[in-house]
């Protein structure tokens, strides 16, 4: 059974979006912590509805914040409680993506998935395996998940573009390159962008990246 997932919306009057993005936070933040970036990307990205899930779990490693699935490193959880609280997450979230898709009347290669972090961790691994593409993938600060069955379990591809500082002391930036060799191996259009002496964080560069990639697979030209 699917847990419905809270989310806030921003962007343009129900019923007139053209285009959906759909912000996934990252390990111990909630939705609010990205939603804030649907103001600068209006401009940029117009006739858009912007939505930002808090992931199902509340964080056990931040009790004001939530997770899609527990890090075992961080919060001393088993290696099976990390991969059953991701299977649900995975099944949630699919379930909000569909939901998303249907109220705002949205075409799915219409919608993109901005994730940080965990956030991150997720997209990569649901967009490969929906049964239909999605517009596209900005990943920021993340890395890819079970990369060795990616080529087997690919049912659509959709371009990806992954942003990540080299100064970042959570995720290494060593794993932008990871996964960026196992995309293209499964047949992913990937670009990658660095962001130079930024942590674990969205940079200004970074965004702006991210919005030439979204303007270029939308179609926007205005």
């Amino acid at each position: 059974m699917t847990r419905q997932l809270k989310s806030e919306r921003r962007g343009v009057a129900p019923g007139k979006a053209k285009h959906l993005v759909i912000f996934l936070h990252g390990y111990g933040a909630d939705g609010a912590d990205l939603l804030g970036l649907a103001d600068p990307l209006a401009p940029h990205i117009p006739d858009t509805a912007f939505y930002a899930p808090d992931a199902p779990n509340k964080c056990s490693g931040n009790p004001f914040g939530y997770e899609w699935f527990p890090i075992p490193w961080l919060d001393g959880s088993s290696e099976e409680a990390a991969s059953a609280g991701m299977a649900q997450s995975v099944d949630d979230l699919n379930a909000f993506i569909d939901g998303a898709i249907k109220d705002e009347g949205v075409a799915a290669d219409k919608t993109i998935l901005i994730g940080f972090s965990q956030g991150t961790m997720m997209a990569l691994h649901i967009a490969p395996r929906r049964a239909g593409p999605l517009g596209g993938l900005v990943g920021f600060s993340g890395r890819l998940l079970a990369p060795e069955t990616l080529e087997a379990e690919t049912v659509s591809r959709l371009p990806i573009v992954l942003i990540h500082g080299d100064e970042d002391p959570m995720v290494p930036i060593a794993s932008l390159p990871a996964a960026a060799d196992a995309l293209v191996k499964a047949g992913f259009e990937v670009y990658t962008h660095i962001s130079k002496g930024t942590g674990h964080g969205i940079a200004p560069d970074g965004l702006g990246v991210a919005v030439q990639f979204m303007r270029e697979k939308l179609g926007i030209t205005a």
